[in-house]
């Protein structure tokens, strides 16, 4: 059969998924794979979800699509307020997109725009860190710190500084203290907003607990709150991007509430929609709303599917799901045992150098030699035969290499269903473990 889809990879011959079951994707073969990350953890209720599908018939009865620049609609009033509800004290305002790409990208927007309408033109700058990611399309992809997968677009980026991630187990030195360590390199922002010139940066962004550069890294308490501190100085907007670790994934709604802190500009995405339909959000706080709204009164961006009914009905759904069934507590309880099971695993594991992440959001991090934390040869692969193997095994989790400095590094990303059981949490295990030990031999 001829295949006309421009694939990812142009080569690969992919399996063809049939049908959803809880944790499970089946292909047209029959073959079940254990969904380990949630694809690139957005499936967090699961492939069968029977209330967010009910959801969405129900809408699709009604009302299937109605354009913003003419109406809004009941599920995305109601998606707001709930949101809204739940979010971080001062953020008031809620702008739906189809993704997070799409988020980062209006809120890098809405940032610059803010201070153009509040007479601060000279404000343009955007301050991020290596070894983030922020999206693909070329904003997010400037502000991102993805050597990877900005290298050859890098004549089409806006300059961007980058300063040290909060990587605690790179990182932080001999005899340095984490609560030191984690005002180190939030400092790292403040020496970076006086060389650019204060009067020249709109924003800081960051990831609450960094996802797929690095692998489920959570900053060390303390570090946000000097952040925040520093933006408050300086008058620079702090955006966080919780497209990846939002929505309950670590066991929170909003993973800053972990850090006790609320930024200006909150991304979202991913788990919000759980693959039910495509969605995302930037949310605001009042205050930089409120310059938009008395000053211009428009906001100059938009998507012809930002606001979707059927997409804000979807994320309306998971969200009753996630808080109506008290699935915060869970993520936190089976978040425990998937970790107290990685250690059991391997927790002694010679090429095992980290076991990071919160809640159903765990990294490990693989090493030649565990002492010195020296990293296999880039050219050895290892994430991608542990990506190879563990999908043979029927199971899908989500390697990366790069870790370190976007070249040097390996990488396992775990991002299960909130509804994994712990006999899931057992196959999961027992599948990484040999993918791992298969790469490694």
């Amino acid at each position: 059969m001829a295949n006309h889809i421009f694939g990812r990879w142009a080569s690969a011959q992919l399996p063809v998924a049939a049908r959803g079951d809880g944790c499970y994707i089946v292909d047209s073969s029959g073959k079940r794979y254990l969904d380990a990350s949630g694809g690139a953890a957005v499936s967090c209720l699961g492939h069968s979800d029977p209330d967010v599908r009910a959801a969405l018939h129900a809408q699709l009865d009604e009302l299937a699509f109605a354009h913003t620049g003419f109406f809004t609609s009941e599920a995305a009033e109601k998606l707001a307020d709930r949101l809204i509800a739940h979010a971080p004290d001062g953020l008031e305002r809620v702008y739906l997109v189809s993704g997070g790409s799409e988020a980062v990208e209006a809120a890098l927007k809405l940032a610059r725009q803010y201070f153009t309408e509040t007479g601060q033109p000279g404000r343009h700058r955007v301050i991020a860190r290596r070894q983030s990611y922020h999206g693909n399309t070329l904003g997010a992809l400037a502000a991102g710190g993805n050597a990877w997968r900005r290298a050859q677009f890098a004549p089409l980026l806006v300059e961007t500084s980058h300063i040290s991630p909060c990587y605690e187990y790179r990182d932080r030195e001999d005899g340095e203290t984490q609560h030191d360590y984690g005002q180190r390199v939030a400092n790292e922002l403040e020496a970076e907003i006086l060389r650019l010139g204060p009067e020249s940066v709109m924003a800081f962004i960051a990831e609450p607990v960094v996802g797929a550069t690095l692998g489920a890294v959570p900053a060390v308490p303390g570090y946000l709150s000097r952040i925040r501190e520093i933006c408050d100085r300086y008058g620079v907007l702090l955006i966080l991007d919780e497209v990846m670790c939002g929505m309950g994934r670590t066991g929170h709604l909003f993973a800053c509430d972990e850090d006790g802190v609320s930024p200006d500009i909150l991304c979202i995405a991913k788990g919000l929609g759980a693959g039910y339909q495509p969605v995302g959000a930037m949310i605001a706080s009042g205050r930089v709303y409120d310059a938009i709204a008395s000053g211009s009164g428009f906001f100059q961006h938009g998507h012809t599917y930002m606001g979707h009914p059927m997409a804000a009905a979807a994320a309306g759904a998971v969200l009753d799901a996630i808080l109506g069934r008290d699935l915060l507590a869970r993520v936190k309880m089976q978040g425990e045992r998937l970790d107290h099971a990685l250690h059991d695993a391997f927790g002694q594991h010679p090429h095992i150098g980290d076991i990071r992440g919160r809640g159903l959001f765990r990294g490990i991090e693989l090493v030649e030699d565990r002492a010195t934390k020296t990293p296999f040869d880039p050219g050895r692969r290892i994430h991608a035969k542990i990506r190879r193997l563990a999908f043979e095994s029927g199971l899908i989790c989500y390697p990366m290499g790069g870790t370190i400095d976007g070249r040097r590094g390996d990488h396992v990303l775990l991002a299960p269903p909130f509804i994994i059981g712990d006999d899931q949490i057992g196959e999961l295990v027992e599948k990484l473990s040999g993918a791992i030990d298969d790469a490694l031999a």
